[in-house]
């Protein structure tokens, strides 16, 4: 099995965050879309952003993966200053956003040769990896004939086999119906499990967010300023019969407090 290394900037073994903003503001034009955000994304750690609609999430991984310019602050990626600067990152759209010139093995392959994988043994990995998540029949086919949680499992593996170690994922089930969207929730955590990239997760679900999260970041309305920072308490490998926990269900409610708390 291909090992999966990075070789940008990823965290230092002092306990470097794998992502550091600093006090960060962005404007576009007179509008004020973030406030001043300063927050940290551990190594290894999951993290999860959460907000009204237009808080500024998605403008956020823009600024992160250096496609829009900051108003104000810095960005830090590995220990290292980033801001402004693009290929630090590994990106997981809404959308799966595969080359449909490409067949679905050859789309994995991109992605471990882009790591530094030579091509004989990027044929093999993508093959081995198509089988661990039950797409092996799908290697030669292209991406259209995928379902969409299908393709979406493609996309993440695909970010996920990419060299940078942190991940932005923007809203990656949102286009899913809701029995899909959660069979997704529960591969991507066993997948994850196995390789512990940091993760830099932006959602509108609750749920998910106390799924997947071992932080979940709430922020307020535009300019989006952080309003709480939340520990999520559930051990992992976290258990199917979470959403049935009292504490689970709690929190839920406090966080949608939190999000429709006016000042």
């Amino acid at each position: 099995m291909t090992k999966l290394t990075s070789s940008s900037v990823q965290p230092g073994q002092d306990g470097t965050p794998a992502l550091e903003l600093r006090n960060v503001h962005k404007s576009f034009g007179s509008k004020k879309v973030i406030g001043g955000l300063s927050l940290t994304v551990g190594d290894g750690e999951f993290v999860s952003v959460i907000g009204p609609s237009g808080s500024g999430k998605s403008t956020l991984f823009q600024l992160i993966g250096g496609l829009e310019p900051l108003t104000e602050g810095e960005v830090r990626i590995g220990g290292r200053r980033t801001t402004g600067q693009r290929g630090h990152i590994a990106y997981m759209p809404q959308q799966a956003s595969l080359m449909p010139w490409q067949t679905v093995s050859g789309n994995i392959e991109l992605a471990l040769r882009l790591a530094g994988i030579e091509r004989k043994e990027a044929v093999q990995a993508s093959r081995s990896w198509l089988d661990r998540i039950g797409l092996s029949e799908y290697a030669d086919e292209y991406p259209h004939v995928l379902s969409g949680g299908m393709q979406q499992r493609v996309s993440f593996l695909r970010a996920l086999l990419s060299p940078q170690h942190l991940m932005l994922l923007d809203e990656p089930f949102g286009a899913l119906d809701a029995l899909t969207r959660q069979q997704m929730q529960q591969w991507l955590l066993s997948i994850w499990e196995e390789n512990r990239r940091s993760v830099l997760l932006v959602t509108h679900s609750i749920e998910e967010a106390l799924l997947l999260s071992d932080r979940i970041i709430v922020f307020s309305d535009a300019p989006a300023v952080i309003t709480a920072e939340l520990e999520v308490p559930f051990e992992r490998p976290r258990s199917e019969d979470l959403w049935t926990q009292s504490l689970f269900n709690e929190m839920k409610q406090h966080i949608y407090g939190l999000l429709h708390r006016k000042e």
